[in-house]
């Protein structure tokens, strides 16, 4: 069976090493432009994933971009007037670039406290029920742990703890030259009294547990987008049809040879189904109505146009009991006379506090606090971001690499290219035209990723182990960028490097990038350590 995984990963090769095309005026091969034309960036200092595309420029969209780029970095505040006005009146962070430092994905947390004050900490604690995976109904999805008085937050994270527990593999952690590593990932604990609701006399319906999940990388999200909805497809069937992964394909999500379960919005836009490309999870659909236009509204809770409600949890438990606590009425009064100072919305200030409180929490008519104008420009900057271009392309060690990361099977899933269609704008909630937005047509990409989500059911993994194939692009960059003593890769970021990295893919005998890990484990260090440095060019 090895033999036959062995002879079909060699078959499915996209990219061939031997006779490829070069930039002729620089010599340069054309994969060291990981985002294409209109989508790479030759800077790699710290500023890297901050530089606009091509496109951004080609189109005129420059200082729109630079907007986005100012909604992007700078705190939101409670007040009611101004950019960047609205923050409440529960809230994730202040501020995007809390989450994403330097505009890359978020930073280890440190053994004790949870902190989010700290900018670089875009871990986002993930609260669900052990029994189906699910997030718990009585938290937002992405719970809160700040608040405008006189509301009181969700989750008092001082009282959230992170461990990190050393973990030991099939192999003893090390490799058969005797070469050692270490493993590591996190526990969390997030005791009952820590829940507003519950300490207000609220019974949990069961049980629970927390895990971390770290913000994704923003830049070249826009050139993933223009990638047809056809040639991910395409790929799908391949993989299904190959059957090659211990644990297939997500039925959730596919199966058959057809879309079993599509991302669509019904509440803003008309339901009908995209395909799933965005998050580990897969749960979001075309970047218009992704992680990052729902972020800027529900990590702040800053209203707009088309989100005219607060973000809240599912079973409008915080709504109840904070309209039922005494301290929170005694406040209400001086809260709401600043939110609705000319008294536009009756249901604020008639009956009583109970319900006026209740009316507030949970009306879908919220005055707007955002414009569409600072939204499109935000978008314009999200979708604008370029990509790295490859680093270290003359090295020797890099170009062998490249070839272990082709022949031990590694870009079978992390599939090195994909060209994009004639990038149609497509936004579920039916908020932009598409005009407004920087494109990326038929685009020659280097993401390294497959678009589709697989298992490593690594030790206290997430959702049952299934996420999606983390693009590699710009990834050897994080430390430079963020300033993070470690690499922070992996979904936690429990991997501190990219040998740790590697050698998670392999923890479960499971998984589905088992047979790969024991390739790599068994090459000589000095290709172990050139499969590294290719990674971290990239």
């Amino acid at each position: 069976m090895l033999a036959a995984c062995a002879a079909g990963f060699s078959a499915c090769q996209d990219d061939t090493i031997i006779d490829e095309p070069v930039d002729n005026e620089t010599s340069r091969p054309e994969w060291f432009y990981a985002g294409g034309e209109l989508g790479t960036t030759l800077l790699s200092t710290s500023n890297a994933f901050e530089q606009p595309a091509a496109s951004v420029e080609n189109q005129g969209l420059y200082q729109s971009f630079k907007n986005g780029e100012a909604l992007f970095e700078k705190q939101f505040m409670t007040n009611q007037t101004g950019v960047r006005a609205g923050l409440g009146p529960v809230y994730i962070r202040t501020s995007c670039l809390h989450c994403h430092p330097n505009y890359g994905h978020g930073t280890r947390v440190p053994e004790g406290s949870f902190n989010t004050n700290n900018i670089g900490n875009g871990c986002l604690l993930v609260v669900y029920d052990p029994a189906t995976e699910g997030y718990v109904p009585w938290l937002a999805g992405m719970p809160q742990s700040h608040a405008v008085a006189p509301f009181k937050a969700p989750i008092d994270e001082s009282k959230i703890k992170v461990h990190w527990v050393n973990a030991v593999d099939d192999w003893g952690n090390k490799f058969p030259d005797g070469e050692t590593y270490e493993l590591q990932y996190p526990e969390v604990t997030m005791p009952s009294d820590a829940i507003y609701v519950v300490n207000q006399g609220y019974q949990l319906p069961g049980a629970y547990a927390v895990k971390l999940e770290s913000t994704i990388g923003i830049y070249g999200t826009g050139l993933l987008d223009a990638i047809t909805d056809e040639d991910i497809l395409a790929q799908y069937r391949k993989e299904e049809a190959d059957g090659f992964m211990n644990n297939g394909l997500n039925s959730a999500f596919f199966s058959g040879g057809n879309w079993t379960g599509m991302y669509s919005n019904s509440l803003q836009g008309d339901g009908t189904g995209y395909v799933r490309r965005f998050t580990y999870a897969l749960s979001r659909g075309p970047l218009q109505d992704a992680a990052g236009a729902n972020a800027i509204w529900n990590i702040t809770n800053v209203t707009r146009s088309d989100r005219r409600y607060h973000y809240l949890d599912a079973a409008g438990t915080y709504a109840k009991y904070s309209a039922l606590d005494h301290e929170v009425q005694a406040g209400f009064e001086s809260y709401i006379s600043r939110i609705d100072p000319g008294k536009k919305h009756p249901s604020y200030w008639t009956g009583t506090l109970e319900e006026r409180i209740t009316a507030y929490l949970t009306d879908k008519n919220l005055d707007v606090e955002m414009s569409d104008e600072d939204y499109t420009d935000l978008m314009v900057w999200h979708r604008g971001l370029a990509v790295p271009a490859v680093r270290n392309i003359d090295d020797p060690d890099v170009a062998r690499g490249r070839e272990i990361f082709s022949e031990i099977g590694c870009d079978y899933c992390h599939r090195p290219s994909w060209t994009t269609g004639a990038d149609e704008i497509r936004d579920p909630a039916k908020f932009f035209k598409g005009h407004e937005l920087p494109r990326f047509p038929y685009q020659k990409i280097w993401p390294y990723t497959d678009m589709v989500q697989h298992k490593l059911l690594m030790a206290n993994d997430i959702r049952g182990g299934w996420c999606r194939t983390t693009p590699l692009w710009g990834r050897g960059l994080h430390q430079k960028v963020t300033g993070s003593a470690t690499a922070d890769r992996l979904h936690d970021c429990r991997a501190r490097t990219t040998l740790e990295a590697v050698m998670w893919h392999g923890y479960s005998s499971r998984s589905d990038a088992r047979y790969s890990v024991e390739k790599f484990r068994v090459l000589p260090k000095a290709d172990r350590d050139a499969l590294i440095k290719f990674l971290d060019a990239i």
